[in-house]
């Protein structure tokens, strides 16, 4: 058996998208809760405690003395269980310094979710062609129908959240399923060569544009420009509004461009997917023996300032992330070339290091043997050739 998700639009009514709503909205307050009474309790010298540990006090001792929180109670109580354990999870990542302290979640930037999941043996979360059935919302209508598996007895959805974001309601389950016969491997080899200029280049010549040069994505990038411009002296002018009317002045004009630029971003984000998962599944349909693929310092690349927002623009991390577990649901090996082969420097043909190559020339030629290639190209086939590479699964 495999797991794997699936991420569908969904279109509830008002009354579900108002319950929905409540469960987000309960789901925060659950977790800035969790973050708030642990950090009280570390500054004052006692001990964590953990999601589970938290749970028990919070239903015995917290609501009972604290009986205006006792709306919680009418939510989703696997929803608030699951709020402290993603809580408690981020709070084990500061413990081992992984990462910083976790940020409160906020309104604002649309955190939050509803968790659902599958209780025992008995119960199960139906789904058909159109529609979902989820607990305490009921029949949810889906906006692509027949994407999710509806086959009861192979499929079997686990888990799942719904999250707002841009204006939209976004569902996401965790199907158990049979896994998919193995591929038998007939196709070549396959290099990548990831780059600013083209997205992605294949060793056999294949070139993928950049997606952010296009004329669609600089007209989206320019409307975005405008309207964050318009949004600040829209913020600056309710700051002025409150000094005088007092901190309860509201401005829905600046709420109402908040959301325009909240959807403009979702939109330049779907077009990087949905990009990226073309390029995968055209990849994959070749059933290649193996996919080659440089492990960019992406991290250290952002550092440059003059190459910064070129890279964030193109998402090399998630198209590596997407890439992966692609052929390992398949069974196409991923070699991941180390970071410091000079594959733009090596000769394909003859294995010369050309230690004086520029960027500016993008053109590769040989000075000992005369081989002559464009220079991305032989980067990708010293990427599918080269020895000195890990496994990415």
């Amino acid at each position: 058996m495999m797991l794997l998700t699936y991420k569908v639009e969904i279109k509830p009514t008002k009354k579900q998208a108002w319950q929905i709503d409540s469960h987000i909205s309960g789901s925060r307050w659950a977790y800035n809760l969790f973050l708030d009474i642990n950090r009280q309790r570390y500054e004052c010298g006692y001990h964590y405690r953990g999601a589970y540990e938290f749970g028990k006090w919070f239903n015995h001792e917290y609501l009972e003395g604290n009986p205006d929180d006792l709306w919680v109670k009418d939510l989703y109580a696997k929803s608030v269980k699951e709020a402290f354990i993603d809580a408690d999870t981020a709070m084990k990542r500061f413990f081992k310094k992984l990462s910083g302290f976790p940020h409160w979640r906020s309104f604002k930037r649309g955190q939050g979710s509803y968790y659902f999941v599958k209780n025992g043996k008995l119960q199960v979360i139906t789904c058909e062609r159109h529609r979902i059935k989820l607990p305490k919302l009921g029949w949810v209508r889906l906006k692509e129908f027949g994407y999710i598996p509806t086959d009861a007895e192979h499929f079997v959805i686990k888990q799942g959240r719904i999250k707002f974001k841009a204006g939209r309601y976004y569902l996401t389950c965790l199907v158990e399923q049979a896994e998919l016969p193995s591929l038998e491997l007939t196709g070549d080899p396959i290099g990548i060569d990831l780059g600013l200029k083209k997205f992605a280049i294949l060793n056999d010549g294949t070139l993928y544009p950049n997606q952010n040069k296009s004329s669609r994505g600089r007209q989206i990038r320019k409307r975005l420009r405008r309207l964050q411009r318009k949004m600040s002296r829209q913020y600056y002018a309710l700051e002025a509004k409150r000094q005088k009317e007092g901190k309860s002045a509201t401005d829905l004009n600046l709420a109402k461009t908040q959301r325009k630029v909240q959807r403009l971003y979702q939109r330049l984000t779907n077009i990087q997917s949905d990009y990226q998962n073309k390029i995968i599944a055209t990849v994959v349909r070749t059933k290649p023996q193996w996919v080659a693929l440089e492990d960019l310092n992406v991290k250290g690349m952002m550092k440059n300032r003059h190459l910064a927002k070129a890279v964030s623009y193109l998402g090399f991390y998630n198209f590596r992330v997407k890439l992966i577990a692609k052929c390992r649901q398949l069974g196409i090996p991923v070699h991941l070339t180390n970071r410091f082969e000079p594959t733009s420097k090596l000769c394909h043909q003859c294995g010369y290091k050309k230690i004086d190559l520029k960027l500016s020339e993008r053109t590769y030629q040989c000075p000992k043997c005369c081989y002559t290639a464009d220079r991305d190209i032989n980067a990708a086939l010293n990427t599918r050739d080269t020895k000195n590479f890990e496994l990415a699964y």
